[in-house]
């Protein structure tokens, strides 16, 4: 009979994690997956997922600790005369080890008790032991959920779930106290991230990947209550073409010019507001490097995952590595490896394309040196508006040392950067609409002229805000034309005017503007 299939088991190793011979075989033939505890016909289609998921109200967490501290003695002592447990093994063994100690469970709850257990809430205990064991805990339920954007945690029993179609829900609790959840993001500090991180009274934040590639940032101490922010990455392998075609936050104008400044391999800074989309543009971005392209990614916490998506076989992502132990003579805690540490290495590394996920601090001067002697390099950063990203990068510049000065700094960002493209975020959530996201700016940086940096606005907001055109490269012009892009095809939608609209072939569903 078919088995009642469960979303936990969707779950895999943290990356990287060593797969050796494979897990041990068991009643699922070897896949790693535990089996049913109680097969059952499958349920229709259109109750599936009702009928699978109980409400986790109705777990008994008290339960849940007491089965999962159950099956990590007895994994424990299985795996205890064993050498080179893999990762995968390890989790096989605990997933078999759960499922007996889970019926056991249920068999005495319903002789003893005389309390009947259903297999889809036998299936649910199941399902909350194994992610309390190698997932993350009551947190598992709601990242195997495809529309949760975003999670705000405000204490453990405060849960704010942003859903994909903008409306916003309270969930249930994840944790039994605030300790207990500062227990588990600690724990999944050591397990889960690529690079260990930690989480302590000497560093009450942190900020990681989650084995799904969700976002997590947790800090502790310095507020009030423990606060924790996961964001998910819908949009991880996505393209310029879907960008205009699907989400509609580029015009055919704009995609074509991106794509031709890729090709032509000029420097690109993606800037905007925190949820305006620049990771995702990065990503679009990206997808038109050619496959067979080395480049390198470098990140303080790895999420743009353009090694991960099967395009470019030869991305080779690097991520900042927190330190742990004592300061040295020079300040620096062991082993910590810093943004700025990981520029000056690229260098070595014989691409033409360093990719930075955002730049937030001093690692700008590095960033900007690496663009100076590439090709094709992006990254970016938060800014309010267009008109000061410059501004910000200056202000970022300043923090690498007392040797770089203001002046300095401009000159550098205007000899580094060929492009830069703003993204603007519309929130009418508050008032029935949605988040709005797309491109309203691309200016070009030309160089310098005496002590100010030359820029023309190459697209800039229309009536409704979306970027048109407004002016033909100047310094970029033959660099496109060499990759077969001839700028001097906006010069039709310039002469337009005020009636210029670029390319959008939709409106935008502003409902703030329909009122």
């Amino acid at each position: 009979m078919p088995v009642v299939e469960r979303p936990w088991a969707t779950w895999t190793p943290p990356p990287g994690a060593d797969s050796g011979d494979g897990p041990p075989r068991n009643g699922n033939g070897g896949t790693g997956r535990r089996p049913s505890p109680r097969p059952s016909p499958a349920p229709p289609a259109s109750t599936a997922v009702a009928e699978r998921q109980p409400s986790r109200s109705s777990i008994d967490y008290t339960a849940v600790r007491a089965l999962r501290q159950q099956v990590s003695k007895e994994l424990t002592a299985a795996l205890r005369d064993l050498t080179n447990v893999t990762t995968a093994r390890r989790q096989a063994e605990g997933e078999r080890i759960a499922a007996r100690l889970v019926q056991e469970h249920c068999d005495i709850k319903m002789r003893e008790l005389g309390e009947p257990v259903t297999p889809q809430e036998e299936a649910a205990l199941l399902d909350a032991v194994a992610a309390d064991l190698f997932g993350l805990g009551r947190l598992q339920g709601l990242l195997d959920r495809k529309d949760v954007i975003n999670i705000h945690i405000l204490g453990y029993d405060q849960v704010r779930i942003e859903l994909a179609d903008g409306q916003i829900i309270e969930g249930e609790p994840i944790a039994d106290s605030d300790e207990d959840m500062i227990a588990m993001f600690q724990v999944l500090a050591m397990r889960a991230g690529a690079t260990e991180r930690s989480l302590s009274s000497t560093k009450p934040w942190l900020d990681m990947q989650l084995p799904d590639g969700s976002r997590l940032t947790v800090v502790y101490q310095v507020s009030v209550r423990p606060y924790a922010v996961i964001r998910r990455h819908t949009l991880i392998d996505v393209t310029l073409d879907e960008l205009r075609d699907t989400y509609g936050a580029i015009d055919d104008l704009l995609c074509g010019f991106l794509k031709a400044a890729m090709r032509a391999g000029l420097n690109i800074m993606v800037a905007g507001l925190a949820d305006a989309g620049k990771s995702t543009m990065l990503r679009a971005l990206a997808s038109e490097i050619s496959p067979k392209e080395a480049f390198i990614t470098q990140e303080e916490s790895r999420e743009l995952g353009l090694h991960d998506t099967g395009r470019h076989k030869w991305a080779m992502s690097l991520e900042a590595r927190e330190g742990h132990g004592a300061r040295g003579a020079d300040g620096r805690v062991a082993g910590e490896v810093t943004m700025s540490d990981l520029s000056p290495l690229t260098l070595r590394m014989s691409v033409q394309r360093i990719i930075v996920g955002e730049v937030r601090s001093r690692e700008i001067v590095p960033m900007l040196q690496a663009m100076a002697t590439s090709k094709g390099s992006m990254c970016t950063i938060h800014a309010r508006d267009s008109r000061s990203v410059m501004d910000r990068i200056i202000e970022l510049a300043l923090q690498h040392g007392q040797e770089m000065r203001a002046d300095l700094a401009r000159r550098m960002a205007a000899g580094a950067i060929d492009l830069i493209l703003y993204l603007t975020v519309e929130d009418e959530t508050l008032i029935g609409g949605r988040k709005l996201r797309y491109a309203s700016e691309l200016v070009e940086v030309g160089g310098m002229s005496g002590e100010q940096v030359v820029t023309t606005l190459i697209f800039g907001p229309g009536a409704d805000g979306r970027a048109v055109p407004r002016n033909v490269p100047d310094r970029l012009a033959g660099a496109l034309r060499r990759v077969g892009y001839d700028a001097r095809i906006l010069s039709s939608y310039i002469q337009l005017g005020e009636n210029n609209a670029g390319a959008w072939t939709r409106p935008l569903p502003t409902v703030g503007q329909a009122r």
